[in-house]
């Protein structure tokens, strides 16, 4: 009876981290699949792509488009591969801290009037593959690089990493725009002079 009950307890085991490796592939895949989508969709159309970054306050919008592009189809496809998990994870919620700074923010939470609910998701998701890590159908697991780091260590890799690219990236290349694309202007400096009464003046 032992017997037959370790073997259940072992083919429950078994079966319990085949769909746990399973329920990775699916989050990473789906991701990854999310970002190379976006990443194709905007390189090609890298003109309009440049105009839009152009448009949301970003100095050199062709460059700007060109990155986006080439991170987002090579952080989705190294989280389908599981290829760097924690380093594709931070680049996907690097993207969605400058999406949701420069774009969602002002407008609420909910995707219908452009807020940051999916960008908010979509982040949250690229932190849990992290520290989830990415399982045994990965490339990481194939070179023994799953298990370096712990889970909580992987997990704050990909948000803190992530973040500090985002804000990096705002700080070095976006400036809100003004209302209406019209620069706010410049406020006058008053003239000292003006305030001094002239010589004929004083002698009057």
């Amino acid at each position: 009876m032992t017997g037959v009950t370790s073997r259940v307890t072992g083919s429950g085991r078994t079966t319990g981290k085949a769909g746990q490796a399973v329920g990775r592939l699916a989050l990473r895949t789906v991701v990854g699949a999310t970002m190379v989508a976006h990443g194709v969709k905007h390189g090609r159309s890298l003109d309009g792509t440049a105009g839009w970054f152009g448009s949301i306050g970003f100095r050199q919008p062709r460059a700007q488009a060109v990155a986006s592009s080439v991170v987002e189809v090579g952080a989705g496809a190294s989280l389908i591969l599981g290829a760097a998990t924690p380093v594709a994870s931070s680049a996907v919620v690097g993207t969605m801290v400058v999406a949701a700074r420069s774009v969602h923010q002002p407008n609420g939470f909910f995707i219908t009037s452009e807020g940051y609910e999916y960008v908010l998701n979509l982040g949250a998701a690229a932190v849990a593959v992290a520290a989830l890590g990415p399982g045994r159908y990965s490339v990481d697991n194939m070179l023994g690089l799953d298990n370096r780091l712990t889970s909580a260590q992987r997990g704050m890799l990909a948000l803190g990493l992530g973040v500090l690219a985002g804000a990096g990236q705002l700080a070095l290349f976006w400036r809100k725009p003004a209302p209406n694309g019209v620069d706010e202007p410049t406020a006058a400096v008053p003239s000292t002079t003006a305030a001094v009464p002239s010589t004929s003046e004083q002698s009057s």
